[in-house]
């Protein structure tokens, strides 16, 4: 299981609080000597932690390595050979029966990397109980797997320096699987190799390589960093010697944690003589060798917190001295100026504080620093994508209420055009109504006008009774003045009578007899006179009761005519206010009464006037009238 180094700093840094808090006596004092012991024990913790992440990363490629079909499946018997290989390395009793006996459930063919894991945790890192050597165990993990990936006939560099970048990858890469080393951690590199080999820093070269880098998701496996740095793209113009001195410098820094190396001058504790050593300094001690090579080592000065560096005078014929004290022992050196000097101690000091903060060597810091900030702007960029996500997702949602809005207002528009296409249809419907009622009331207005043209002609029928009414009160008339004539005809016949009696009185005698029968005869014609003056009064009663009736008639045709002005102007005005004949007639139907024409036949006229009786009454009368006088003519 992978440890991430920020978890591992923040667990040692919180332990060491705890530790601390944890000692201080009542008085307020703390047990420095304890304090120190477990802070070099949990800086020992830590750096178990680190070197079992690295570890695991150089395992990562041998088991890749056996991987031939690329499943992430590696055989048992590779297995077993890998594990005996690791064991043998790192100094553990390799049991052959404890990869058997893990993985009895599982026979079923090739074991993945995540089944191998708990077997390797358990059974081999932690057995791990003695220093062993690092570097071996790379180199091996190395020969597994370096010939079945790259080349390095056509590069520039030698399979040692090869081996060298692979593990500076593998401490540059992210604790990610599949390894890659990301565009920060390979401008960090090649920043270091290139001031290892004394060359200037080309920004526009690298800015144009993180173009290329793009394409490769800004980032580099361990063999495409062996074949950028074997095919010289940085290193134009260098030799294999100089390119081979920067990578193994780097190397020193990075892997074997050197932060600074060269001759200086060691007193010795037995015989007190001067003797010059190769010193190499690393964050928590200061090796001392016969010469450069490292082959030969002559003693470590292990630095803990409590350890100090101090300036000494010049003295027995040596300069640039200083001293370093630790809790048994001290060791007087010399530097061959006072800059070397100056540089020692400035390191040497830098080792110790680092110690005393319980902080790691300054490159693993750098790196550490590096990723925490990585981390942050990851953790910043992961919280922007959220919050893009958030806003999109706000904005995802206004879309769709602007689409849901859009939606509603096309389907109002399409609503409002379904409103409109219905109000032109009612439009047009009602223009049609209209037009119908137009065509209506035009029919209407016909028919008025003809049923005014029958009133019309019913007048005229009426103005023609009522002539002719007149006309009969003119014969009326003429009737009476042909009964004044019959009156004074009457009046001459009188006067003829008395005439004639005037000539009978002579002949009174002779004719006494025709005398009385003229008595009788006048007597009955008096009667006669009597009966006519009583008709012919009657008859004037029927002419006044005519005369009336001429005058209601009269009025009936002068109130007809008003009506007839009436129902003129209510027809005009029912015409502006198109309303239906139908109402129009039923409201003045009852305003108008035609006179119906009467009888057309002649009538009959008598001295009194038009006849009020028939024919045939006439013939009876006239036949009693007569039966009467024949009556009278025989008595006289």
């Amino acid at each position: 299981m992978i440890i991430n180094e920020t978890l591992c700093g923040a667990i040692a840094s919180l332990c060491c609080c705890a530790i601390t808090t944890a000692l201080v006596r009542q008085d307020g004092e703390t047990t420095d000597t304890h304090t120190d012991r477990l802070l070099l024990l949990l800086l020992l913790l830590r750096d178990d932690m680190w070197l079992r992440d690295e570890i695991l990363k150089s395992i990562w490629h041998a088991f890749t390595a056996l991987d031939v079909d690329q499943r992430g499946k590696v055989s048992k018997s590779q297995l077993k050979v890998l594990s005996h290989s690791l064991c043998t390395v790192m100094k553990i009793p390799h049991d052959p029966v404890a990869l058997e006996e893990h993985f009895k459930d599982d026979d079923k063919g090739p074991l993945s990397n995540q089944g191998y894991m708990p077997y390797l945790n358990r059974f081999i890192l932690d057995k791990v109980q003695e220093e062993f050597d690092v570097l071996e165990f790379n180199k091996m993990c190395w020969t597994l797997c370096y010939k079945k990936n790259i080349s390095t006939k056509h590069l520039l560099i030698s399979d040692d320096d090869a081996f060298k970048v692979w593990c500076i990858f593998n401490f540059l890469s992210e604790d990610k699987y599949p390894l890659v080393m990301i565009t920060e951690e390979i401008e960090c590199f090649l920043r270091k190799l290139m001031e290892a080999m004394g060359s200037g820093w080309s920004e526009e070269k690298f800015c144009d390589y993180k173009l290329q880098l793009h394409s490769k998701n800004n980032r580099l496996s361990a063999w495409e960093l062996i074949e950028l740095l074997g095919l010289g793209h940085f290193t134009q113009g260098m030799t294999r010697q100089t390119l081979s001195m920067g990578i193994g410098e780097v190397f020193q820094e990075l892997i074997l944690d050197v932060l600074k190396q060269g001759y200086m001058m060691k007193k010795g504790h037995k015989r007190k003589n001067w003797t010059e050593r190769w010193f190499v300094l690393r964050p928590n001690s200061l090796s001392y060798y016969v010469c450069e090579d490292l082959v030969e080592k002559k003693g470590d000065i292990i630095l803990d917190p409590t350890c100090c560096v101090e300036s000494l005078p010049d003295k027995e014929g040596k300069k640039c001295m200083f001293i370093i004290k630790c809790t048994d022992k001290s060791f007087e050196i010399s530097a061959s100026d006072k800059k070397k000097k100056q540089e020692w101690l400035q390191a040497i000091q830098t080792c110790l504080q680092l110690l005393r903060l319980g902080l790691p060597s300054p490159h693993r810091e750098a790196r550490l620093r590096r990723r925490e900030l990585r981390q942050r702007q990851q953790t910043e960029e992961d919280d922007l994508a959220e919050r893009m996500k958030h806003l999109q997702a706000a904005n995802e949602n206004k879309q769709r209420q602007l689409e849901g809005m859009r939606k509603k207002m096309e389907e109002a528009a399409a609503t409002a055009a379904e409103e409109e296409h219905r109000r032109k249809q009612t439009q047009l419907d009602l223009q049609d109504r209209y037009r119908l009622d137009l065509k209506r009331e035009k029919m209407v207005r016909q028919q008025m006008e003809e049923q005014v043209a029958q009133k019309s002609s019913e007048l005229e029928q009426y103005l023609l009774r009522v002539r002719e009414l007149e006309d009969m009160y003119r014969r009326l008339e003429e009737a009476l003045e042909d009964e004044k004539q019959a009156k004074q005809d009457e009046e001459a016949m009188h006067k003829l009578q008395a005439s004639l009696l005037e000539e009978e009185a002579a002949k009174r005698a002779e004719l006494e007899r025709f005398h009385r029968q003229q008595q009788r005869a006048l007597s009955q014609t008096e009667a006669e006179k009597q009966e006519l003056v009583a008709e012919q009064r009657l008859k004037e009663r029927e002419l006044q009761a005519a005369m009336l009736q001429l005058e209601k008639l009269e009025r009936e045709r002068l109130g007809a005519l008003e009506q007839y002005q009436e129902v003129s102007m209510k027809l005009e005005r029912a015409t502006n206010k198109t309303k239906t004949w139908k109402d129009k007639v039923a409201k003045h139907e009852g305003l108008v009464r035609l006179i119906q024409p009467g009888h057309k036949g002649p009538q009959r006229i008598t001295n009194w006037g038009p006849a009020s009786f028939t024919d045939v009454e006439l013939e009876l009368r006239k036949k009693s009238w007569q039966e009467r006088k024949n009556q009278g003519a025989p008595a006289q």
